[in-house]
């Protein structure tokens, strides 16, 4: 309970210093000005991801490396289509209302609790899902600096929080549902993959990793790992292998080209206190 409490104060504490940022160094160059101070953390996050790429790239046969046919050799079965249905007005109800949905705002400054019992956006909802286009409006994020540990001058120790309008983070839960539900009807996860996945805990992870050592150690095997961490993985992943791994996972229809259309066209800008 402890360490609960002291991991919970840091984070509390990085929030806190990522609100207010005195100053940052870029070539040995001290910038005290909040709106260039903004403007650099925000080239710094839009960049940063091609950068990680440009250095993965050097190491990896594009000839060579095919991520469909490594798919089609992984699953022998077809695959169903995902089914195209309409929120109902419950399902739209509990999204809203669910626990894990944040009640942060985004730049339009409406609650998401103001979204309940609103016809409107039970509109809107089944309107985006059955025309296949993310609104484009929905696209704009505040990106708010969270200090994570280090040099506070350094721009590389700050990682980024995006704040959504309520009724993006609406329609991105119904897709992530209807998705995951498909996801889970066709057992497409492997059960070695522990999250991200329902009735799945991390805790369940590191048991089995403990397990497997103690009984390779009981039957005198020999025992080896490998553990790695991702650079910025979720940032880098190539969009244009992400759809086509979901066409060959049976995502089309409209579900397709909303998915698309919602990784596309984004903006988004840096706020630090009342400077943006």
């Amino acid at each position: 309970m402890k360490c609960t409490w002291k991991i919970i104060n840091e984070e509390k504490e990085a929030t806190k210093n990522g609100m207010d940022i005195q100053s940052v160094v870029i070539d040995n160059n001290i910038i005290t000005n909040q709106n260039k101070i903004a403007s650099t953390l925000n080239n710094y996050f839009l960049f940063i991801a091609d950068s990680v790429n440009t250095d993965i790239n050097k190491h990896v046969r594009s000839d060579r490396f095919n991520p469909i046919n490594c798919l089609s050799n992984s699953f022998r079965r077809p695959i169903s289509k995902i089914s195209q249905q309409y929120a109902s007005t419950h399902k739209i109800e509990k999204t809203i209302k669910s626990p894990k949905t944040k009640t942060t705002c985004g730049y339009d400054e409406i609650s998401i609790k103001c979204t309940i019992h609103n016809l409107t956006v039970y509109i809107i909802c089944n309107a985006v899902l059955s025309a296949g286009v993310f609104p484009g409006r929905l696209k704009y994020a505040t990106v708010k600096p969270i200090f994570k540990k280090g040099d506070e001058q350094d721009i590389t120790n700050y990682r980024p929080i995006s704040l959504l309008t309520s009724f993006s983070k609406i329609i991105e839960k119904l897709i992530y549902t209807r998705l995951h539900a498909h996801i889970d009807m066709n057992s497409i996860l492997i059960q070695e993959q522990f999250d991200f996945q329902t009735h799945y805990l991390t805790e369940q992870a590191a048991f089995n990793l403990i397990n497997g050592i103690l009984t390779a150690m009981n039957n005198n095997q020999l025992i080896g790992g490998i553990f790695y961490d991702l650079q910025k993985a979720f940032d880098c992943i190539n969009h244009k292998i992400l759809l086509e791994k979901l066409e060959f996972y049976g995502v089309e229809g409209k579900f397709k080209p909303l998915i698309e259309s919602y990784l596309t066209g984004r903006y988004k800008r840096v706020a630090l206190d009342k400077y943006n």
